[in-house]
């Protein structure tokens, strides 16, 4: 009888990686624990370490230019996997429109030997930005008839042909050092990093496309509102219809499906002050002109409460990973808490560990 209750209950709550997702802002401000670009770095690479120790799955940060975040993340995840022995360590996500794809293969491959096979990297067609068309001043403009998204997903179909190790290069008759027979592929190459890729989409087309691809989905606190009902609605139904692309498709292998939430569990004092001023809702607005988007709503709450809260949430449901936003200007130690709270108190009562 014991066994038969313990399999329902994996069949109703099914087990869940769960990571954390930073930002990695940084201020001056006396009130930051982070205030400068510095600390935002080694700050994380601690917080992994203590994320690992605490039994986290995954460490995944957020990449944005021209802003007091982290901005470029290769180094990072390299310093992160030579610190760490088990976590993964990801992206959720890097703007495609502002990569150059091969040199971007030969980073992402070298800090996934560095960390064992470790990565997960989320990519993206991007997000508003902090400065006008930030991407031109990196070199890349749209080619005639297209948009700044076409040339993210452009730019990432060459990295996922790249990823896949083939060569498509022509040897110099006279090179510098002996070269492999065939057309040269680029190095280092991480076997299997390629099915480790994940596209973040904003609307349902995108994850379909992602899925038709053989990319893992992300799907985050935003999405584009495509029928005015409540977020985690419609990003349950994303889900599923990626599944279904996934199916079609016929990929020879099992994709992963991650949603980040803001959860708080509050308690002690620290977390009733900081997070227990007020239920969120979901928000709906305006991100670019003409194109309405929904955010999801945060969570806070004492454990109990917050089990029943997110027991109902469709979306979390639907996936295989979870997300945890921090507010790292709280610094390390905080953000530590606020991991094992979810980790300990929360996650084992919905049958996620």
């Amino acid at each position: 009888m014991t066994q038969e209750v313990t399999l329902n209950l994996i069949v109703l709550y099914p087990m869940k990686k769960i990571g954390f997702l930073s930002f990695g802002h940084w201020s001056p401000s006396p009130q930051s624990g982070t205030r400068t670009a510095g600390d935002a770095l080694l700050q994380s690479i601690d917080l992994a370490v203590a994320a690992e120790e605490l039994g986290a799955d995954g460490a995944y940060f957020r990449v944005h230019h021209f802003a007091r975040q982290l901005g470029s993340p290769f180094p990072l995840l390299a310093a992160i996997g030579a610190r760490t022995k088990r976590i993964e360590i990801g992206t959720a996500v890097i703007d495609m429109r502002y990569e150059n794809p091969l040199y971007m293969a030969e980073d992402a491959g070298a800090a996934d030997l560095i960390a064992g096979g470790r990565l997960q990297l989320g990519i993206s067609r991007g997000s508003p930005e902090q400065v006008i068309d930030g991407w031109r001043h990196f070199g890349y403009i749209p080619a005639e008839g297209q948009t700044d998204a076409d040339m993210a997903r452009g730019h990432a179909e060459v990295f996922l042909d790249v990823l896949a190790g083939e060569g498509f290069a022509e040897p110099n008759p006279r090179p510098m050092f002996p070269n492999p027979p065939g057309l040269l592929r680029l190095e280092p190459h991480s076997e299997g990093l390629r099915r480790r890729i994940w596209w973040g989409a904003a609307t349902d087309a995108t994850a379909v496309w992602a899925a038709q691809l053989g990319m893992n989905l992300q799907s985050s606190t935003l999405k584009f509102d495509e029928s005015g009902k409540p977020f985690h609605i419609q990003q349950a139904e994303q889900i599923r219809a990626y599944r279904a692309a996934w199916k079609e498709a016929g990929h020879a292998f099992e994709p992963r499906v991650s949603v980040s939430r803001s959860i708080f569990a509050l308690v002690n004092d620290m977390d009733r002050a900081y997070f227990g001023g007020g239920r969120e809702e979901d928000q709906f607005g305006y991100i670019e002109p003409e194109k309405r988007a929904v955010f999801g709503r945060g969570y806070a709450a004492e454990p109990d409460v917050l089990i029943k809260e997110l027991a109902a949430d469709e979306a979390i449901a639907e996936a295989d990973t979870l997300l945890l936003t921090v507010p790292n200007q709280l610094g390390v130690q905080y953000n530590a808490h606020v991991i094992e709270a979810i980790l300990t108190q929360v996650a084992p009562e919905l049958g996620w560990r």
